[in-house]
């Protein structure tokens, strides 16, 4: 069992090469007894955005404030507070921030995506 608050897990900068202004929360995973699973909250803070990136896993996503654009295999897609997405293992796919706003959302991975 385990229940929290997000003030009460610490934030993580995600710090490397095509990221800006990126903080990820670990919400529940294997440590917390989700087995093969993590659930994390990613905030993109002002102008922030993720990698142009691919991998071999899927993720599902669930925005939860903020504006920005999702970019998923070659499409530019507007998302916003309440929008969900799922992006395919494999696709090519980039998260910004466009607004002044943080833009934060739920990103559910399996196990192997958050190493």
């Amino acid at each position: 069992m385990f229940v929290s608050k997000i003030n009460d897990i610490k934030g993580i900068p995600v710090n490397m090469d095509s990221v800006k202004n990126v903080t990820k929360h670990v919400l529940v995973g294997p440590e917390q007894g989700w087995d093969g699973w993590v659930m994390r909250m990613f905030t993109l803070d002002d102008q922030g955005y993720s990698p142009r990136h691919s991998h071999p896993w899927p993720h599902i996503n669930y925005f939860i404030s903020g504006k920005g654009t999702l970019f998923l295999d070659g499409k530019e897609y507007p998302v916003e507070a309440g929008s969900t997405a799922f992006v395919p293992n494999n696709l090519e796919h980039q998260f910004i921030n466009n607004g002044e706003e943080a833009l934060q959302f739920i990103c559910i991975v399996p196990e192997e995506g958050d190493k």
